[in-house]
């Protein structure tokens, strides 16, 4: 047995990102992984590579991209506030994500939902403007 690996314990990536709460699933961690969404160290990993305290790791969520480091190694997964002590996030990162969160809020506040269903009437006037678009 190799004596780095007794020394220094590791867990596999997949399973310390189910356990951080980063996917809801192994197999959803497992394949963020796989697609090349999570980095180690800025390099594409592989989903039983073995993670210690102290790895970056970049992790891309839909739009949300996470920069963290590995602040404690769990096979379990407990509540949020647990979770939440196995990492430490960076300051540009939290800046990037409240940004884009921003973003989005601001292009939102654009649309009004109608209030109601269309009647008749409204009803034929979307329609009528749906064949002009055809043109």
């Amino acid at each position: 047995m190799n004596q780095a690996a007794v020394l220094a314990p590791g867990i596999r990536l997949d399973v310390w990102l189910w356990a951080a709460r980063f996917f809801k699933t192994r197999s959803l961690a497992k394949q963020a992984v796989d697609t090349g969404r999570v980095d180690v160290a800025g390099q594409r990993a592989k989903s039983s590579r073995a993670i210690r305290v102290g790895d970056a790791l970049r992790v891309q969520r839909g739009d949300e991209v996470f920069e963290v480091s590995v602040r404690g190694l769990s096979g379990t997964r407990g509540s949020a506030p647990v979770a939440q002590t196995l990492y430490e996030e960076s300051e540009a990162s939290k800046k990037a994500r409240e940004e884009l969160r921003l973003r989005r809020a601001a292009e939102r506040t654009g649309y009004q939902p109608p209030e109601h269903k269309p009647d008749k009437r409204a009803r034929r006037l979307i329609r009528a403007l749906g064949d002009i678009d055809a043109l």
